[in-house]
C-alpha cells in the first residue's frame, strides 16, 4: 500500500468536510475540489466572479453569505465557489491550467475569468457562472441580482434537470 497517496487521500477528505461544515452560511469550494467533490454527489457548481474592487460585488456577496433561503439552497443543491477575477494564483480546472494575464503594471484579469464569466465578448462585475456536473457553463448573468431574483434564479437552475 502507498501510504503516501493514502494520507494525501485523506487530507483531501479533512479539507473537503471541513469546507462543507460550517453552519449557517454558504459552504464555499476551490475550483481543485469541484472534481473530487462530483465523484462524491454530482451538483451543479455556481462561480461567483468578483473582484474586490466592485462594490455591486461587495452587495451581492453579502446577499449570498446573509439570505437565509438562498443560503438554504446553496448548500442543498450546489458547490459555491467566490472567485476573484483578478486572482493572481495559476489554477488548474477541467483539465486546463489558468493563469492571471496583467493588462499593466497593477491590473490584469484571470483566464478562468475570463473563460466562465466572458457574456457576448464582455466580462462585467459581478458575474454568475452556472456549470453542470460535467464542468460545462449552463447559465451566465452579469450584473447585480437583488436577493429575491437571485433566490428565482436559483430555484430554476436547482430543478432543471
Amino acid at each position: 500500500m502507498n501510504y503516501g497517496n493514502w494520507i494525501k487521500s485523506l487530507v483531501l477528505c479533512f479539507m473537503i468536510v471541513c469546507s462543507l461544515s460550517v453552519k449557517g452560511q454558504v459552504k464555499t469550494i476551490k475550483f481543485e475540489q469541484i472534481s473530487e467533490l462530483q465523484k462524491v454527489e454530482r451538483k451543479p457548481v455556481l462561480v461567483f466572479i468578483q473582484t474586490d474592487w466592485c462594490k455591486y460585488c461587495h452587495q451581492m456577496k453579502q446577499t449570498l453569505k446573509k439570505d437565509q433561503p438562498s443560503t438554504n439552497l446553496l448548500n442543498k443543491k450546489f458547490y459555491v465557489v467566490f472567485f476573484n477575477a483578478e486572482e493572481r494564483r495559476t489554477i488548474s480546472f477541467a483539465g486546463r491550467y489558468f493563469k492571471f494575464k496583467p493588462t499593466g503594471a497593477t491590473t490584469g484579469v484571470h483566464e478562468l475569468a475570463e473563460a466562465l464569466g466572458t457574456i457576448e465578448g464582455s466580462l462585467s462585475y459581478p458575474t454568475l457562472c452556472f456549470l453542470n456536473d460535467k464542468n460545462e457553463i449552463i447559465y451566465q448573468y452579469g450584473g447585480y441580482l437583488d436577493s429575491k431574483s437571485f433566490l428565482k434564479t436559483l430555484e430554476i437552475i436547482s430543478s432543471a434537470k
